[in-house]
C-alpha cells in the first residue's frame, strides 16, 4: 500500500443502524409536539396578527433548536419540523362544508413560508454527529 497510517475505518463507511427504542420514542414525541405547535400556531397567528405570527414562528424556532441541542443530533431538530409541516399542510385543505383555517392573506402566507424557512434553518444549524476520536483535525 502507500505506507501511511490509515485509520481502520472512516465514519462515512460505517453502516447505518436503526435508532434505539428510546431514541425512536423520543423522535416520535418530538414529531407529535411539532404537530401540536403547528396547530397552535395556525390558530394563534390570525388571532393576534403581527404579534401572534412572530410568537408562533419563535415558538417553532425554539422547539427545533432546543430539541436539536437536547438530543445532540440533527434528527432532534428535524422531527418537530416535520411534525409542524405535516400539521400545517393538512390544515391548509378546505373541508367539504367550505370551512378552512387559513385565509388568503399576507399573514397566512408569512406563517407558511416563514415556518418552512425556520424549519430548514434550524435543521441545518442543528448539531451533527462527529466521528470518534480527538478534537483535532481528522486528516493531518
Amino acid at each position: 500500500m502507500s505506507g501511511r497510517n490509515e485509520p481502520a475505518s472512516s465514519a462515512l463507511a460505517q453502516p447505518l443502524r436503526p435508532p434505539s427504542l428510546g431514541r425512536a420514542a423520543l423522535y416520535v414525541g418530538l414529531f407529535v409536539l411539532g404537530a401540536v405547535l403547528g396547530v397552535a400556531g395556525a390558530l394563534l397567528q390570525p388571532a393576534w396578527f403581527p404579534g401572534g405570527l412572530l410568537l408562533a414562528l419563535a415558538a417553532e424556532a425554539g422547539l427545533c433548536v432546543g430539541s436539536g441541542r437536547a438530543v445532540g443530533r440533527r434528527g432532534g431538530a428535524v422531527a418537530p419540523a416535520l411534525g409542524w409541516a405535516l400539521a400545517v399542510v393538512l390544515l391548509t385543505t378546505s373541508r367539504p362544508e367550505g370551512d378552512f383555517l387559513f385565509a388568503a392573506g399576507a399573514g397566512s402566507y408569512l406563517f407558511l413560508l416563514g415556518g418552512i424557512a425556520v424549519a430548514v434553518i434550524c435543521a441545518t444549524l442543528a448539531p451533527v454527529r462527529q466521528p470518534d476520536g480527538g478534537s483535532a483535525r481528522l486528516r493531518k
